[in-house]
């Protein structure tokens, strides 16, 4: 019987123009071995979705199988299973090893080939499973093991020239997508209904903007009523309604780059008491805003949006911190959490950060303006504020609709 391999290389095809440059993956890189050395790592294995795509350009699709990025002081290679055949090679800007499944844990084989033996080795404690490190241990005989995720979150949040044109692509196409659901939104159309106008919209612009790029993972959450209440409820078949309270949200992914449009909508009319609770949370959204400057930290930021808000006796309606981090993320994988406007960072914002404001009320049913009040913007940090990027407009003035 014919030996089977442990991995091989396939090489099929030629490489795909990928989302940059390979001399922004090469800078990028660069940047991680920098990190390696101070720390004194010898090689660094990567298990997330975020970090692979980010230091390699390939976004894996697990599907209950391991991937892998190992990088060494020479050496950066993507590890694979064999049922993505040469894509994963084609998606990376570097090498590729395709692990087989003819016995258990030719991925971790795969890995050894790269890393060896007996070495310090880089992990990320935040994806790693138990079962994972313990293979980890057991294959590669680590001297030592270090933590990278949070010094490689660091270098994620500042984003290069090349991201910011990137991501102020992906937020028209947000746009793009948000006129689509603002032209769709009537009486009795469905909360899926209107969502997949506007999904359709930004997927089809990705395809024109992007000619290059794989095409997965756009969505939208578009919300009614009650279902406002959360920033996150899934779409439902439920029906609008003349006075009916909406959320607009539209997320266009492009090569693993998440942006995202939020807005509050009426659809019909307005009611007062709905009114002055949106214009408290556009006015809340305005300043915070404002705050968003080149060495002010994320805690100052909340504070002071939290004092807005208490002198309007409304701090008690809000539901989470005021913003995050853009870049390679997801509603399933990645974030970087040491750029979130909350109480607990105190990361210091620096130009060349991409971070929203979205500040949001939830007022329970039974009281007087009832729902889920969000507005969302992206803003890139620059040397003396900030630029926001996103285009479609927000409050009354604009977003009652049908």
């Amino acid at each position: 019987m014919t030996a089977r391999p442990e991995m091989y290389r396939l090489h099929n095809g030629e490489k795909a123009p990928l989302a940059f440059e390979v001399s922004e993956y090469e800078a990028r890189v660069a940047g991680l071995r920098k990190i390696m050395a101070a720390q004194g790592v010898d090689a660094a294995v990567f298990t997330s979705m975020h970090n692979i795509a980010y230091y390699s350009g390939f976004l894996y699709c697990s599907f209950g199988r391991p991937y892998g990025l190992v990088v060494t002081a020479s050496e950066c290679v993507t590890i694979s299973a064999g049922i993505d055949a040469g894509q994963p090679w084609r998606r990376s800007f570097c090498d590729n090893i395709t692990y087989t499944d003819w016995q258990r844990d030719n991925y971790w084989r795969a890995i050894c080939s790269v890393s060896g033996e007996g070495k310090v080795v880089g992990y990320e404690g935040d994806h790693l499973t138990l079962v994972q490190q313990s293979k980890m241990n057991a294959f590669l005989k680590p001297s030592k093991a270090i933590d990278l995720a949070d010094a490689t979150m660091r270098q994620r949040m500042h984003k290069s020239p090349a991201e910011i044109a990137l991501i102020r692509k992906c937020t028209a196409i947000a746009d793009v997508g948000g006129y689509a659901i603002k032209d769709a939104v009537k009486i009795g159309a469905r909360e899926i209904d209107v969502a997949i106008v506007g999904r359709d919209a930004m997927e089809l612009e990705i395809a024109r903007v992007f000619p290059d790029a794989e095409y997965r993972d756009t969505w939208v959450w578009f919300q009614s009523g009650v279902n406002t209440d959360g920033a996150h409820n899934p779409v439902t078949a439920r029906k609008l309604e003349y006075g009916d309270i909406l959320s607009l949200n539209t997320f266009p992914m492009i090569s693993a780059y998440y942006v995202a449009l939020e807005r509050t909508m009426f659809v019909g009319e307005v009611d007062a008491a709905s009114r002055k609770i949106w214009e408290a949370n556009v006015a809340a959204h305005e300043y915070g805003m404002s705050l968003l400057k080149p060495g002010v930290s994320c805690a100052e930021v909340t504070h002071k949006i939290n004092d807005f808000f208490e002198e309007r006796q409304l701090l008690q309606y809000r539901t989470f911190g005021y913003g995050h981090s853009f870049g390679i993320l997801s509603h399933y994988y990645g974030r970087e959490a040491g750029l979130e406007l909350r109480e607990d960072i105190d990361t210091v914002l620096e130009p060349g950060m991409v971070i929203s404001m979205e500040p949001m009320l939830t007022l329970p049913e039974g009281q007087p303006g009832a729902g889920g009040y969000r507005e969302h913007d992206v803003l890139v940090i620059t040397e003396d504020g900030n630029e926001n990027i996103t285009g479609y407009p927000y409050g009354p003035d604009f977003n009652v609709v049908g």
